[in-house]
Formats: structure tokens, C-alpha cells, sequence
């Protein structure tokens, strides 16, 4: 079962234009530094108006978070094998998620977030996400596991994986290794013998 439906032509150009919109971004980034960059800058190189921009990104900074990989992740996780834990479905999702990156969007996306941990204006939209990252792991996890949705369990497990990637990813470009680390960790039940 998916969280979401086919892609409608709606969608696809709605994904296409946000995506547009972060190249823009980032080619003026590079050129001119993010502080000299401006929305309508950034607009103008997108082919959009600004009033366009700030129905697609809240805030300059919000182009800076990588959104775009939370939605594959939780169809990857949905799709796992039904006899993995919640939480290594999760680990399993994150890994093929990563495995499936290429080289230059790899980069791209490490210069992008050695830039958001620069910013501190960028930190509200981060909390942002990782609110949404807990409301749809909820979501995923209410299907997989066969629970009503508004079982709290369930946002207390979302919220618990999301704190493993809060915590591997504090001021530090994303680390798929330590994501899985802590994955396992929580899966293990947060054994803090030695």
C-alpha cells in the first residue's frame, strides 16, 4: 500500500518547477555567495515571480532543506519486507534510498547542507521538516503496522526515528552511515551497557 497516488501531470509539474526553482538558487548561490542572492533573483532565473516562489518555499532558507528525499524514503519503507521491524524497514529504506544517489547529486546535495548548518535563519525550517518527517513516518507507520493513525504509539516511534536522524545529521551534512548506526541502536532498544 503507498502513502501517495500516481503522479498526476499537476504533480509532476508542481516537483519539476520546485526543482527548477532550487537549480536557479543554487547556480546564483555559487555565483554570487547566499547572502547576495535574493528571491527575486532567484525567481527571475526560475522563469517565476516571487509571489510564485513563496507558494513553492516559505523562505530563502526552506530551499536549503532537503524535503525531496523523505517522500521516496517512506514508499521504500512501506515496500520493505513484512518481516523487518518498523525500524529496520526504516534503516532498509534509508540504505537503498542513499545506494540509489549518484555521484554529482551526491555532492550537490553535501554542498547544499554544509550550507543550511551555516545558517542559523535556515534552523526554523529545518525544525519545520523534521515535524513533517515525523508526521508522515507516522503515517507509513500506521500502514505498515495495521494501527489507527492517531495510535501514539506510533508518533512516539516516528518521533524517536526521526531523533536518530536530528541527531546524525546536528550540523553536519548527511551521514548515511551514522543514520543506520543510529537505527540500529534504537532497534536494538537503546542498550547503553558497555
Amino acid at each position: 500500500m503507498s502513502l501517495k497516488h500516481t503522479e498526476g501531470l499537476r504533480e509532476r509539474k508542481k516537483r519539476q518547477t520546485r526543482e527548477a526553482v532550487r537549480c536557479a538558487a543554487f547556480r546564483l548561490f555559487e555565483q554570487f555567495g547566499y547572502p547576495n542572492t535574493t528571491v527575486e533573483q532567484i525567481a527571475a532565473a526560475a522563469d517565476i515571480s516571487p509571489r510564485t516562489f513563496f507558494r513553492y518555499f516559505p523562505t530563502k532558507a526552506a530551499l536549503l532543506i532537503p524535503d525531496q528525499l523523505t517522500e521516496p524514503v517512506i514508499e521504500l519503507f512501506l515496500a520493505a519486507p513484512a518481516e523487518l521491524s518498523p525500524i529496520a524497514a526504516y534503516r532498509c529504506a534509508v540504505e537503498q534510498m542513499f545506494a540509489g544517489i549518484d555521484e554529482p547529486e551526491w555532492a550537490d546535495e553535501m554542498a547544499r547542507q554544509r550550507l543550511l548548518y551555516s545558517l542559523p535563519e535556515a534552523h526554523g525550517a529545518l525544525y519545520m521538516t523534521y515535524i513533517e518527517t515525523i508526521e508522515l513516518i507516522t503515517d507509513g507507520l500506521a500502514i505498515r503496522v495495521g494501527l489507527p493513525a492517531d495510535d501514539p504509539r506510533l508518533r512516539i516511534t516516528a518521533g524517536a526515528m526521526t531523533g536518530v536522524m536530528m541527531a546524525a545529521l546536528h550540523n553536519t551534512p548527511i551521514d548515511p552511515a551514522a543514520i543506520v548506526a543510529g537505527l540500529d541502536f534504537l532497534d536494538d532498544g537503546l542498550p547503553l551497557t558497555s
